[in-house]
């Protein structure tokens, strides 16, 4: 029988980062499913409650149109079968019915940093959930985390992570910008402004200063904002339009060959200052320039999807090993 691997999806960079890795273990029975949680969480992504999440809206939508379009096999919630081994890019839900199965939890990009709301919820222990991605791998649910670099792991530790449960492995979609340097979008030098999606999720931002602030590091120079693929967007473009006149504004398009061909970038605390600074950019954001010095991701020239496939293999292996011990002593 083939051994049975279940990937849990959620963001459309969570989405394919698994199927990344889904396709060096062809040899498995490989099953995707759009993030998903029980009890509460559940009644309220099922009435729509959840929808700025990835529990459901646009999120759940993208990744399930991605999954769609490369026939991938589903299994919604995990519940048609048993499996030998779960994938994961994050754990601050850890489903009941996978509970006690093999998992890897695979970083999916920036993590936010520890602030008085994360505190908080580890001293009361609230659900992870109630956090941010600061609660990365603080569920120590997983038998491996896969990271995207030395520094990362660092950070991890310091937040609580076992180190042992640690590879550097690098991540897929963040490993091996050396591929869109050359490209064919046709601006270059330009200041470019990656916006967010915080008020979408309820968190405060201040939209008109940071366009400002945009404008002021360009100081003359030309601007290009790439907006959040779940923010408002004709909301987004009409405050563009009011604070910086002039500037391009792109829904779409690959932001790996526009940051490429930017001067520097301005973004308030995303994961795209990881390919920024993969490509030596300078990089404005919310956080001081001297922690993102080793927060670049590893970078080998697309090799991380196959190196977390052999953790998973080596996993089952164990696993299966276990088993038949305890069927033998039993």
């Amino acid at each position: 029988m083939q051994p049975r691997v279940l990937f849990i999806c959620g963001s459309l960079n969570q989405t394919t980062i698994n199927y990344e890795i889904a396709r060096h273990l062809r040899d498995c029975d490989c099953r995707f499913t759009p993030f998903y949680g029980d009890g509460m969480v559940n009644a309220l992504a099922a009435a729509g409650l959840l929808d700025f999440t990835i529990l459901g809206g646009e999120a759940r939508e993208r990744t399930e149109r991605f999954l769609a379009a490369r026939r991938c096999r589903i299994d919604h919630r995990g519940s048609a079968q048993r499996y030998d081994l779960v994938v994961t890019c994050s754990d601050l839900i850890v489903p009941r019915n996978v509970e006690g199965t093999p998992l890897i939890l695979v970083q999916e990009g920036m993590v936010d940093p520890q602030g008085m709301g994360t505190r908080l919820v580890r001293r009361l222990r609230l659900p992870r959930y109630l956090g941010n991605t600061a609660m990365a791998g603080l569920s120590h649910a997983y038998e491996t985390f896969c990271v995207a670099s030395e520094g990362f792991a660092r950070r991890f530790v310091e937040n609580g992570v076992d180190p042992r449960k640690i590879a550097v492995t690098g991540i897929p979609n963040f490993d091996n910008v050396q591929g869109a340097l050359q490209n064919d979008f046709p601006f270059h030098d330009y200041v470019l402004g990656a916006t967010s999606h915080l008020r979408e999720t309820f968190k405060y931002e201040n939209r008109k200063a940071f366009i400002e602030r945009v404008c002021e590091i360009a100081a003359g120079r030309p601007i290009i904002f790439k907006l959040h693929p779940c923010e408002a967007a004709a909301r987004a473009m009409a405050e563009i339009e009011k604070y910086a006149p002039g500037a391009m504004v792109f829904r779409e398009g690959n932001l790996q060959e526009m940051i490429a061909n930017c001067h520097c970038m301005v973004t308030r605390y995303s994961s795209v200052m990881l390919l920024a600074l993969a490509m030596g950019k300078r990089v404005f954001s919310d956080l001081p320039d001297e922690e993102l010095g080793d927060l670049a991701p590893l970078q080998n020239g697309g090799a991380s999807a196959r190196r977390i496939a052999a953790i998973c293999r080596r996993t089952l292996t164990r696993a299966a090993t276990r088993t038949a011990h305890l069927q033998a002593v039993g």
